[in-house]
């Protein structure tokens, strides 16, 4: 479990990664942000590689609760899917730094921790849509015709081409609209 400031730390390292990039991720812009000094920053994280892995922990904290959740949630792999996805869409319009990061997994690929961090995280929630998709094809109301892993990567790639293109456009148009527009294109593709 983090300390407050050890999540104040990570929300301000998130913001700064959205700011600056990766590069402006510093110890020294931190503490400035947060208005502490360079040493107290280390006493709570190690290093910078440290805080992006507290950082990408919290989002697989994320990734683990919408998994258990959707084992619970009662409704069709559809609405299953939509949900899930409408939930995420949800977490990035409220947040909009997060997409930086989650969806710029370029700026961990040096890191061979990170990398593995960002990558089990993916997997989850790859591993989260297979599962509904493959209950939903035994349900018979997903269709068979085509691997569960190929729907699965259609769906996922489709989310996250939204979200890139909503942020990449500044925000400029409503995420949770357009992307209720993808969830009813995307039940209509699952269908069987």
């Amino acid at each position: 479990m983090l300390s407050e400031r050890q999540q104040q730390i990570i929300s301000e390292s998130i913001n700064l990664i959205d700011e600056k990039g990766i590069q402006g991720l510093t110890i020294k812009n931190l503490s400035r942000a947060i208005g502490i000094s360079e040493p107290g920053i280390y006493r709570h994280f190690e290093s910078k590689t440290d805080i992006l892995l507290g950082l990408l922990n919290n989002f697989k904290e994320m990734a683990v609760s919408l998994s258990h959740l959707m084992e619970t949630y009662e409704g069709t792999a559809s609405e299953k899917i939509g949900f899930m996805f409408s939930k995420m869409l949800s977490l990035f319009s409220e947040n909009p730094s997060m997409v930086s990061v989650i969806f710029s997994e370029e700026i961990f690929k040096n890191e061979e921790v990170l990398k593995n961090s960002i990558a089990g995280i993916l997997n989850m929630n790859t591993q989260t849509i297979e599962r509904i998709i493959a209950e939903g094809q035994a349900e018979g109301n997903i269709r068979s015709d085509i691997q569960t892993n190929s729907l699965a990567l259609l769906a996922m790639g489709s989310l996250r081409l939204l979200v890139k293109k909503w942020d990449l456009n500044n925000h400029n148009f409503d995420l949770n609209k357009e992307g209720r527009d993808l969830i009813d294109v995307l039940s209509r593709v699952l269908a069987k």
